[in-house]
């Protein structure tokens, strides 16, 4: 039987990959773009990301909950809470506005309370860290201690090294070596 990361891989590249020219978030040019949301939105692949996720973030000791920046950490951090319920894991999940709200409580974090606790900031695609690291400032800001930031596929452009410059372990369930690109 394939391997969830296995199968992972290849909805990735079935789904999730695209050539051409293309501004990402982070503001450089790439000719291939790998679009995470076409697959964790998707019911057959969303499990996968979470067992993936999960598998990964297992040996983070005390996590109490999962979360990033909206919009590409979101379903990330709902796999890893719905897949780790199946493995008898109980991570919590957060969310992580752009912006403070400017109504309600004004709360640019959502979710359980996070002041003292360990948590894991995910993301989808990182290229440049710039995403993680906005999460963590407001993390920070909340009281939360981050315990490391796990990413489903790391381009190699140098997010793991701005994010490990800032003390915080970096950690890849897949490489875009592995990715059809």
């Amino acid at each position: 039987m394939t391997s969830a990361r296995d199968q992972l891989i290849s909805y990735i590249n079935q789904d999730a990959v695209f050539h051409g020219d293309f501004t990402l978030v982070s503001g450089k040019k790439a000719n291939y773009y790998i679009d995470l949301r076409r697959v964790s939105l998707d019911w057959r692949v969303a499990p996968l990301i979470g067992q993936v996720m999960v598998d990964l973030i297992a040996d983070v000791p005390d996590v109490y909950a999962v979360g990033g920046l909206t919009m590409g950490a979101d379903p990330i951090a709902s796999a890893i809470l719905h897949q780790g319920v199946a493995r008898g894991r109980h991570y919590h999940a957060f969310v992580v506005r752009k912006e403070p709200k400017d109504h309600g409580r004004g709360r640019q974090v959502e979710g359980p309370d996070l002041k003292g606790r360990r948590v894991v900031v995910v993301e989808d695609t990182s290229t440049t860290g710039g995403s993680p690291l906005k999460a963590i400032a407001a993390l920070r800001k909340v009281g939360a201690e981050i315990a490391a930031v796990a990413v489903v596929v790391d381009r190699h452009t140098g997010a793991k090294e701005a994010i490990e410059a800032e003390g915080i372990p970096y950690l890849a369930a897949i490489s875009v070596d592995e990715l059809d690109v």
